[in-house]
């Protein structure tokens, strides 16, 4: 499948076979592919995807995601999370392989860019989660998975179940599986000349 069939024909599907499972091989070399691949700024990688296994975990978090069943039936789910300070912690290990003063110029960039500026932090981990998961549910798709991206839960409660660290924050949930069903068709898409500015508003 090439990159446009895989965009036009992704959905946010709501109902998956919950008899179809993926291997653990499958999974680890799905998620794999799309932290080797998926971009982020200075190459932090500020994701953390926690994969939820336990199926009494999973019912927990059915019940304050309002009950939706893709918690449960999809063979695949990802709580998204991101580590906020990577940019302070981990610098160094992730300009690992380069010269010296390379490295040093790098670590010291982000730490300009980073330090004293909490939003800016927040939002850099969000883009990045952003574009893992995008780049997550295309990679599904190539592989004729399904998928569905969520944010239809309680955020609060999902921390405390998955013992969610202090520096981290959640970001989404995503789904992944085999659909049980057809999607809807696509609606309400707003015009290119309604959405797209030149140079400015």
């Amino acid at each position: 499948m090439n990159v446009l069939d895989a965009i036009q024909q992704r959905r946010a599907v709501k109902h998956f076979d919950p008899e179809f499972q993926l291997s653990q091989k499958d999974k680890k070399q799905l998620i794999e592919n799309v932290m080797q691949n998926a971009p982020s700024a200075f190459n932090l990688q500020h994701w953390r995807p926690v994969l939820i296994e336990d199926p009494e975990l999973r019912q927990q978090i059915r019940k304050i995601a309002w009950d939706q069943p893709q918690v449960t039936d999809a063979s695949l789910l990802i709580v998204l999370c991101a580590k906020q300070d990577t940019w302070e912690k981990d610098a160094s290990l992730v300009w690992t392989g380069v010269p010296d003063h390379i490295q040093k110029m790098m670590v010291g960039a982000i730490d300009q860019y980073y330090r004293g500026r909490p939003q800016t932090q927040r939002d850099e981990v969000m883009r990045s989660a952003g574009i893992f998961a995008q780049t997550l549910m295309l990679l599904a798709k190539d592989q004729g998975l399904d998928s569905c991206p969520m944010d239809g839960f309680d955020f609060e409660e999902m921390a405390k179940l998955i013992q969610l660290p202090e520096d981290h924050v959640i970001c989404l949930m995503i789904a992944v599986g085999k659909g049980a069903s057809q999607p809807h068709p696509r609606i309400g898409k707003i015009s290119y000349d309604e959405l797209v500015k030149y140079n400015h508003f």
